[in-house]
């Protein structure tokens, strides 16, 4: 290579590391921020306590205190005046001994009889197997609870499956000895039912154990009264568990409740009946919701909102942490530093391969850090004094852009 040459590269070597020096200087002097427009989501909401008003129905006998033994369970669905619990008889434990008795002792014949061995029992037994195996399934499981209601309900099951399993035995044993232990334990299981008090659903709805002595406070027969003070009055722990009754249960209407929340931010403030809002609550679930109600006292509002939806969350507690969402719009966002105003319109600067293009767009939503943006349409721009040529020429923003962020 001649001097000549040698000479062009070391001075264009000299050249780009200058260039480089210097735009990394400039770049911590006069830092260039930019942004990548991306799909997303903006929000007003407000954070709040929430009062849960059911519309709900007590079933309880004051005279009876010995105890109830649900007939459904937890949560589950009933129609009107279905059977929901019965209250444990005078003679309840004396009778279970003796059905327990019973069982071990029947037991304890079957597996010495041998008379099983016909190919119709054989198909039976294999149901009593199944049965069997559903028994000792619950029984593992029930060592792991912790909750009244479910340890309730598991051994509802296992009664159930027991009495299942000793009706095949019956149908199905040439044993006169088992034939004669299951029919006397027959007679003890209906005198057991016969000799205790029944209580119905008085609605259709959701059966609940839970029984706080609020059903008749906070009911939509009050809504003109619940406001801030009348709340705080309950004294009631946020997030707390509505412990299970062992006297009494009761139906929730399963098809809406409503939560009372008392807040004086403007979105509160300026909020009218009927308007539709997001509600969010436990482990991020969002409800959609609708103003029934609004009392105003001392500069705030207890603003009443409708779910039409019955959780776990709403069933078990009664004061819960909410966040209530007045609007969410979806879109293209940006950060409200990268929006120029300029005579009421708004601008972005979009940079692309180093081009920067000056971009007129509408705002479809603003919160207080970003904004969601859209591109103007033909006719929006006709009718902001566009020309033909300047329609045709408009330069549209999308996806993935990268825009310029004013310091």
């Amino acid at each position: 290579m001649g001097k000549g040459k040698k000479a062009v590269v070391l001075i264009s070597a000299i050249i780009i590391i200058v260039y480089i020096i210097w735009a990394i200087y400039l770049l911590i002097v006069h830092p260039v921020d930019v942004y990548i427009i991306n799909q997303g989501t903006i929000s007003q909401e407000d954070e709040a306590v929430g009062y849960i008003i059911r519309d709900e129905q007590v079933q309880k006998n004051e005279n009876n205190t010995n105890g109830i033994y649900a007939m459904v369970s937890e949560g589950q669905r009933v129609a009107i005046n279905e059977p929901i619990f019965r209250y444990y008889s005078n003679s309840e434990k004396e009778i279970t001994s003796q059905i327990n008795e019973l069982n071990y002792k029947i037991q304890n014949l079957l597996e010495q009889d041998n008379n099983n061995s016909s190919t119709n029992n054989n198909n039976r037994s294999a149901d009593i197997k199944s049965i069997e195996n559903q028994i000792e399934a619950k029984i593992e499981n029930i060592n792991t609870l912790t909750n009244y209601q479910e340890i309730n309900e598991y051994k509802k099951n296992i009664d159930t499956l027991i009495s299942k399993k000793i009706k095949f035995i019956g149908d199905i044993t040439e044993n006169k000895e088992i034939k004669k232990l299951v029919k006397e334990r027959n007679e003890l299981e209906n005198k057991l039912k016969n000799g205790s008090e029944y209580q119905k659903a008085p609605m259709s709805g959701i059966v609940s154990y839970r029984v706080d002595g609020l059903e008749e406070s906070l009911s939509p027969d009050n809504f003109s009264v619940i406001n801030e003070q009348y709340l705080e009055s309950l004294d009631l722990k946020t997030n707390q568990i509505i412990s299970a009754s062992n006297e009494c249960g009761k139906v929730i209407d399963n098809f809406k409740c409503y939560i009372a929340v008392t807040m004086n931010s403007t979105e509160a403030m300026e909020a009218k009946l009927n308007d539709k809002v997001k509600i969010r609550i436990a482990n991020n679930e969002e409800e959609n919701a609708k103003i029934v109600q609004i009392n105003e006292e001392s500069g705030k509002r207890t603003i009443i909102f409708q779910i039409n939806k019955m959780t776990d969350v709403l069933i078990n507690h009664r004061k819960i942490s909410v966040d209530v969402i007045w609007w969410d719009v979806t879109g293209l966002k940006v950060p409200n530093q990268a929006l120029t105003q300029e005579n009421g319109l708004y601008y972005i600067t979009r940079n692309r391969a180093g081009v920067q293009t000056k971009i007129l767009v509408k705002i479809k939503k603003q919160a207080e850090k970003y904004s969601i943006i859209e591109s103007y349409k033909n006719e929006e721009l006709q009718e902001l004094g566009y020309s033909i040529q300047d329609i045709r020429n408009y330069k549209k923003i999308s996806n993935y852009d990268e825009v310029m962020l004013n310091n």
